[in-house]
């Protein structure tokens, strides 16, 4: 005896406002990076607002800039790249990457090693990755990176977070104890 599924209901797409879109996901925190990379006409870097892990085997992470960001096509270029993750009081690093000033590593405490990207001292860590592959997504590039050395800051330091449009300082929840055995799935 033949059965019937119910027929699909395709409702019609609207792509939301984009003031609204934007408004309502600035409500997501997100991390602040500075991804840079040496090329054979100096040093590259970018800040991103937009960085994730994505694959523990391989390692793989993941960043996106914007579509048009010179300093996004000269990272892929050079074919590795290093992710600073700033930390809370590195504002002033965050905004030089972010616009198109000339001399962006004049601010920070920048080593340049002779075949490396740029590393920021006092970053909350460091990623260092060969790139993987990159390919649009919407407005921005997708940069996919293989993990080939990473650092985290000793003693740890807190980080930059962007929320709801601007830089914002992580603060830990107080009062209720949230136990982290519940977060085992993490770490398999």
């Amino acid at each position: 005896m033949p059965t019937s599924s119910p027929a699909a209901t395709v409702l019609p797409v609207t792509a939301p406002d984009p003031a609204v879109f934007r408004q309502v996901l600035g409500h997501v925190p997100t991390s602040v990076c500075v991804v840079t990379a040496r090329t054979p006409s100096g040093p590259v870097g970018v800040t991103v607002g937009s960085f994730t892990s994505v694959s523990l085997d391989p390692p793989l992470v993941v960043f996106y800039a914007g579509r048009t960001s010179a300093s996004a096509e000269a990272i892929v270029g050079a074919g590795s790249f290093r992710v600073n993750v700033l930390a809370e009081d590195q504002q002033e690093v965050c905004a030089a990457f972010a616009r198109r000033t000339p001399d962006r590593f004049a601010l920070g405490d920048w080593e340049f090693g002779s075949h490396a990207a740029p590393r920021l001292g006092g970053a909350v860590a460091w990623i260092s990755c060969d790139v993987e592959g990159s390919f649009p997504a919407g407005d921005h590039l997708a940069v996919v990176g293989r993990v080939r050395d990473l650092a985290a800051a000793r003693p740890p330091r807190r980080p930059l977070i962007f929320h709801r449009g601007g830089p914002a300082r992580l603060d830990r929840a107080h009062g209720v104890h949230a136990p982290t055995h519940s977060f085992g799935w993490w770490d398999r």
